[in-house]
């Protein structure tokens, strides 16, 4: 499977459904999973940081795996992702990853990691750098708006905080929906051009489960209960 990706439309019309920063909240997208009820010809698009910091970072890629069955899963790579990535690949970096919540995740796993399955691993390997749809861009953190999908820096892709750069509409006239900026509120950030769904659910917000076409939002916290 190729780390591009373009989600197209059918006849009939699926949803195209958006999953925020889950940070091993299991419960959360549980829960918010319950309530956007995804079907065979809908796409789900989860925005990457499924692992560290929450409760249950292997539960977390267990349930998507099972979600690949059920649906168009349309996984980005996340920078937490790429971390654990690329700790497997140089020792050197392993502190850098557990010193950023891989610690807790590491020990969820059975502290070494021999113990975390190779499908795992393989699901991070084959997750994406972004998804384009007919109206939308999907990326995990930022992108510079002149530069073409394919030239996108990864710095922009996984690790630039909107903080730091709110980028203008892309070059291609679509709405970008993102994560990674965690809005400490629990809020969604609406710009117009560009839409934050990293609600916080780790660190006490929520986890947003957005359905894109509709413009309508679900949200549970980390202990799985929905927002009203």
């Amino acid at each position: 499977m190729s780390n591009t990706g373009t989600a197209k439309q059918g006849n009939d019309e699926p949803r195209i459904l958006a999953i925020g920063d889950i940070h091993g909240c299991l419960k959360a997208l549980d829960a918010l999973l319950e309530s956007l009820n995804p079907q065979p010809h809908d796409f789900v698009i989860t925005l990457g940081d499924y692992i560290d910091r929450g409760a249950d970072s292997p539960g977390v890629i267990e349930r998507l795996l099972d979600l690949e069955s059920k649906c168009h899963l349309e996984p980005l790579l996340g920078n937490h992702e790429l971390m654990l990535l690329t700790a497997l690949e140089e020792p050197s970096q392993i502190d850098a990853w557990l010193r950023c919540g891989g610690h807790e995740t590491l020990m969820k796993y059975g502290g070494s990691f021999q113990k975390i399955p190779e499908r795992h691993i393989d699901f991070l390997k084959r997750c994406r750098h972004y998804v384009e749809t007919p109206k939308h861009l999907f990326f995990h953190a930022n992108y510079v708006a002149d530069a073409p999908l394919e030239q996108q820096p990864a710095y922009s892709l996984y690790w630039e905080d909107l903080h730091i750069h709110l980028p203008r509409r892309h070059v291609s006239g679509k709405t970008a929906i993102v994560g990674h900026t965690p809005q400490q509120e629990g809020n969604v950030l609406d710009l117009g051009h560009i839409i934050c769904i990293d609600t916080n659910c780790y660190g006490g917000g929520y986890l947003t489960g957005m359905d894109v076409l509709a413009g309508k939002y679900w949200q549970a916290d980390p202990e799985g209960r929905l927002r009203k």
